[in-house]
């Protein structure tokens, strides 16, 4: 009997990776224009050099491209592209369709709902706070509350206590299979692979389920509890 659904949250109910393309190409464009002597195609491509190398959330990307450019950080430059971050990065954050439709078809179901997210506990609550979701987790769990990533087996087995439910009585909905559906499967979870999301070009995705749409997931917990 399924009882809770977990949820990956970036590139699973917003479109992470649109809503990053946008914010660093206005970075970059409002650094420029604030004197960064760069041709845009070489700064973007040294940021995401860096996220490359120290993690898609680095908080001080800018910072570290320029001083490894520059050998200093020019502050105007700084600060002009962390606002037109902050800028883009608010008018593109986005669910993808049906996520509010799901979630409270879940909710209508007595299911409770986590998020367990490789990011930062603030910039997770930021991201979903400014979607309007965050009266619909019961928990949320972070790299700072395990001090792991997935698909290490701690963020699963930490969501599960808090949600008070056994592993076969919980889903595991993420986009990336190497870090959800693996680590998912370690724990006992029934696993769903978010299709609409990936960005890896994943073949096969060892999942129990696999989903074009969020909505189908609705289905997939009537079934599993019929």
């Amino acid at each position: 009997m399924i009882k809770a659904v977990i949820f990956d949250f970036d590139n699973t109910l917003m479109d992470f990776m649109r809503m990053k393309k946008a914010a660093v190409e206005a970075a970059v464009d409002s650094m420029i224009d604030a004197g960064l002597p760069l041709k845009k195609s070489e700064m973007i491509e040294k940021v995401y050099k860096v996220y490359t190398a120290e993690g898609i959330e680095d908080q001080q990307i800018f910072d570290k491209v320029l001083s490894k450019e520059y050998g200093k950080v020019d502050y105007k430059i700084l600060a002009a592209g962390i606002i037109g971050y902050r800028r883009a990065k608010e008018g593109t954050l986005a669910l993808y369709p049906h996520v509010q439709l799901t979630l409270t078809g879940l909710v209508r179901m007595g299911l409770k709902m986590a998020v367990v997210s490789d990011a930062p506990r603030l910039p997770v609550w930021l991201r979903i706070c400014g979607l309007g979701l965050q009266h619909y987790f019961d928990t949320v769990v972070t790299t700072d509350d395990t001090g792991f990533k997935k698909p290490h087996e701690k963020p699963f087995l930490f969501a599960l206590e808090k949600l008070g439910v056994k592993p076969a009585e919980a889903v595991m909905i993420g986009d990336w299979a190497e870090r959800d559906m693996v680590g998912a499967k370690k724990v006992g979870l029934v696993t769903v692979f978010a299709r609409y999301g990936d960005t890896q070009n994943t073949q096969q995705s060892g999942a129990d389920y696999e989903i074009d749409d969020i909505a189908q997931l609705l289905d997939i917990v009537k079934k599993e509890n019929s």
